[in-house]
């Protein structure tokens, strides 16, 4: 049975979703804000979310982003912003598709069926939290912890830890970190990424000079051992 997580701020919405998607034979979870939708889709593992953008906690972006930090999982935008912008946005943070409200139950279903189909979630890797012994990466949250503390990283440095992080234990190589970190027109600008991999093992690693995690592979790339 697919799993549909709903997030939606509004009750008479979610009711009317949950038991529909039941009757269409899903089953389904609902969350009325971000932090529950995040928390949802770590435990419940759902086959694909439904996720309105207005929310009281986090914006539905920050959910996007969130979630695909440490996942592929489906994400369906629902919401009742009909301006461009919005839906750029939030398909650009990673959202598969966008339904503006109001609309068609059959519309939606289609939608889920289509997203459900495309999804190639891998079930090795797909953990929102990454434990390294001394510190924890948490790719939702986009956080990490040092023997229980948390460290404070600048939004580059998160950028190049996160891309080594989801690709564990496999080579990235220096372009391809240099063009998802700081984009295309940085691509030979080598030098970056040792001023900031020396910044996450001050930081990171117990002894810098000798990393265990932030592994660099000379002339070819770096990566991420737990």
């Amino acid at each position: 049975m697919t799993k549909v997580l709903v997030v939606d701020d509004e009750p008479q919405l979610l009711r009317a979703l949950r038991i529909n998607l039941t009757a269409h034979g899903y089953e389904v979870a609902v969350a009325a804000d971000g932090g529950t939708a995040l928390r949802l889709v770590a435990e419940a593992r759902p086959d694909v979310v439904v996720l309105d953008l207005g929310l009281p906690d986090l914006d539905g972006v920050e959910v996007v982003e969130g979630v695909r930090g440490w996942t592929k999982i489906p994400i369906i935008v629902l919401s009742a912003r009909t301006e461009s912008t919005d839906k750029v946005r939030a398909l650009d943070a990673g959202a598969d598709d966008y339904v503006t409200k109001p609309f068609g139950m059959d519309e939606l279903l289609a939608r889920l069926r289509a997203a459900v189909r495309r999804a190639h979630v891998s079930a090795t890797g797909d953990e929102p939290v990454v434990d390294a012994g001394t510190f924890q990466v948490d790719l939702a949250a986009k956080k990490v912890r040092r023997d229980g503390e948390e460290v404070h990283l600048t939004p580059t440095e998160w950028g190049m830890l996160e891309v080594l992080v989801r690709h564990r234990g496999r080579l990235v190589a220096q372009r391809q970190l240099l063009q998802e970190v700081w984009g295309p027109a940085y691509a030979d600008e080598f030098h970056y990424l040792r001023v900031y991999l020396a910044q996450l093992r001050r930081k990171l690693e117990a002894d810098p000079s000798r990393p265990r995690h932030l592994i660099t592979e000379p002339g070819m790339g770096y990566r991420f051992e737990v």
